[in-house]
């Protein structure tokens, strides 16, 4: 019952017709945040994409500046020196054989997948089981490469995964309710500088229709669109 109180109050404060500007919106978004735990800060934007077509695929990794406030779980598929590599730059957990074993079982220990080129013919093995998951390497995101430290490494500080759904939406953790609000904007702003780039060629009309911001258990808030892209 206090959770629906709490909730109807940050709504109650929010005009679902309007909107806000970055810096109303963000002070709104944290007032919403009322709850026991630091909660994050998620954006959401609606985009004028079809992903059923490969020509309007919109997926991305991104450094945001401030981080995202969230220690990621890295697994490494590497064998030898880049296992070792990976070992010593902070990854959770390295293997090959038993690492492939182990996610089979569904013993998924990570939240972001690296593997060395080498390894992709077992690792693609595992699509079935990481493809839905968002898990799957890919070298065109930087997580098949031979750089494992430094892909292990940008895991850690702060990098976040982005990837537009069925609906044509991306949505991402882009910092905590704690962050100070300049630091959730700058994070915002180059959110979504980076999927402004990432603009397919199939893309036609409006390419950002709306955009949102919430923490994790509190209300929507509208962005105005023309101003974010304008600031």
């Amino acid at each position: 019952m206090a959770k629906n109180k709490r909730l109807a109050a940050a709504r109650a404060k929010v005009d679902a017709s309007k909107q806000y500007g970055l810096d109303e919106a963000i002070a709104l978004v944290k007032q919403g945040a009322t709850a026991k735990f630091d909660e994050t800060v998620e954006i959401s934007m609606n985009l004028g994409i079809d992903p059923r077509h490969a020509d309007q695929m919109v997926r991305g990794l991104l450094s945001l500046p401030n981080g995202t406030g969230k220690t990621l779980r890295v697994g490494v598929f590497a064998r030898g020196p880049k296992a070792e590599e990976a070992t010593a730059a902070g990854a959770d957990i390295v293997g090959a054989e038993d690492l492939a074993a182990k996610v089979q079982a569904g013993e998924i220990e990570f939240d972001r997948c690296i593997a060395t080129p080498d390894m992709m013919a077992l690792v693609g093995r595992l699509g079935k089981i990481l493809g839905p998951r968002g898990l799957m390497p890919n070298p065109k995101l930087g997580t098949v490469t031979m750089d494992v430290k430094g892909a292990v490494t940008a895991a850690k500080s702060g990098q976040v995964e982005y990837r537009a759904e069925k609906a044509g939406i991306v949505h991402a953790g882009i910092g905590k309710a704690s962050f100070e609000e300049g630091k959730l904007a700058e994070n915002i702003r180059a959110f979504v500088d980076a999927v402004q780039k990432a603009r397919p060629t199939g893309a036609k009309g409006t390419y950002i229709k709306k955009v949102s911001l919430s923490s994790t258990m509190g209300p929507g808030v509208h962005l105005d669109v023309a101003a974010l892209a304008a600031s």
